[in-house]
């Protein structure tokens, strides 16, 4: 791993994840967490009395996260290997933050909604799903993401019975290496049900 990516894993990743809202003590899911560029930092947020669920389907992937994990002597990350389905093996309301990094350009809509409708149902009332939508039309498209840009991502969230936050942008992993990105913030909304009279 060369300096600039040891050094956000270590520090800037870190900093990065407190604006977005990660704080101590907290339960993250990293979902297509890939080596680890943001489930190192978030375990390092959430400090010992925290768990970042790290999740991916590459086993190669998920092996030099669990060597990154050991190095920096965090015990508080545990690691999922699937077969890539969108369905979320986690209690209801068990999450505080979910991270949906470079990750949503592989699912087709149906997929992405059902992950939603998921993420949905495991964050806790105040929780907080931050995206990183790489490879829109106006970033490097690729996959899904290809005829989409940024706006399209975000109705597409907030159609899923979210409400929008903030976008944060600033140099942060991709891949890896550093590039200029840019979040964005989301909370799940709370669904009151109206009953006519």
């Amino acid at each position: 791993m060369n300096e600039d990516m040891a050094k956000w894993e270590t520090a800037d990743g870190v900093e990065f994840l407190k604006k977005i809202g990660l704080k101590s003590a907290q339960t993250v899911l990293d979902f297509g967490c890939r080596v680890g560029h943001y489930t190192i930092p978030a375990a390092k947020v959430v400090g010992n009395k925290g768990i970042v669920y790290a999740v991916d389907k590459e086993q190669y992937a998920l092996n030099e996260l669990e060597q990154k994990a050991k190095a920096n002597n965090l015990k508080n990350i545990t690691i999922i290997k699937t077969t890539g389905q969108t369905a979320l093996d986690f209690e209801s309301e068990s999450i505080d933050v979910v991270l949906f990094y470079d990750v949503l350009h592989y699912l087709e809509k149906h997929d992405r909604e059902e992950l939603y409708r998921q993420t949905r149902r495991v964050l806790k009332q105040d929780g907080l799903l931050s995206v990183y939508p790489k490879h829109t039309n106006d970033d490097y498209p690729t996959q899904m993401f290809k005829s989409l840009n940024v706006d399209d991502v975000k109705a597409e969230i907030e159609d899923s019975d979210f409400h929008f936050e903030e976008k944060l942008c600033g140099i942060i992993s991709h891949d890896d290496a550093l590039n200029l990105g840019c979040t964005l913030i989301f909370k799940k909304m709370d669904i009151t049900v109206v009953y006519d009279n």
